[in-house]
């Protein structure tokens, strides 16, 4: 079950390379998550320092009254990676035309997961492409439902 989904990923980019990492959240956090509350729309991941960081995420805490005025809901986020990982993002990152983004973020267990892809921007006339392509399909599932 995908707690937060990043809907425009597929729409934007062309995924190359898929992996799923752990996130160090806060527990206000965890709670606004599990509870539908967030956004990873114009998120993406960094790699610094040797370690991967989740940025422009929104996330408000649970509890607004009980969270400390200094609390950032967009702060940077370490992800959990192992070095062999943090080396293969930190390469793509240094690609040019590749960028780094998160597509969802579920449940595994007791545990939240974030699912990150290696993506190329699409261009204009490959959305086109994509738009063409889904309208298509529509339109047999309907044809096929009568």
């Amino acid at each position: 079950m995908s707690l937060l989904h990043n809907t425009r990923a597929t729409f934007d980019y062309t995924i190359l390379e898929e992996m799923e990492v752990g996130i160090e959240l806060l527990g206000t956090e965890v709670h606004s998550i599990r509870t539908d509350n967030g956004s990873l729309k114009g998120a993406r991941v960094i790699v610094r320092g040797g370690e991967a960081y989740l940025i422009g995420a929104h996330i408000p805490p649970w509890q607004s009254a009980n969270t400390s005025a200094s609390y950032d809901p967009e702060r940077p986020r370490r992800l959990l990676l192992e070095k062999r990982h943090i080396a293969r993002l930190a390469s793509a990152e240094s690609e040019k035309g590749l960028t780094i983004i998160p597509i969802q973020m579920y449940n595994k267990h007791r545990y939240l997961k974030l699912r990150i892809a290696i993506v190329r921007g699409k261009k204009k006339e490959d959305k086109r492409h994509s738009i063409r392509e889904r309208e298509e399909k529509r339109r047999i599932d309907r044809t096929l439902k009568q």
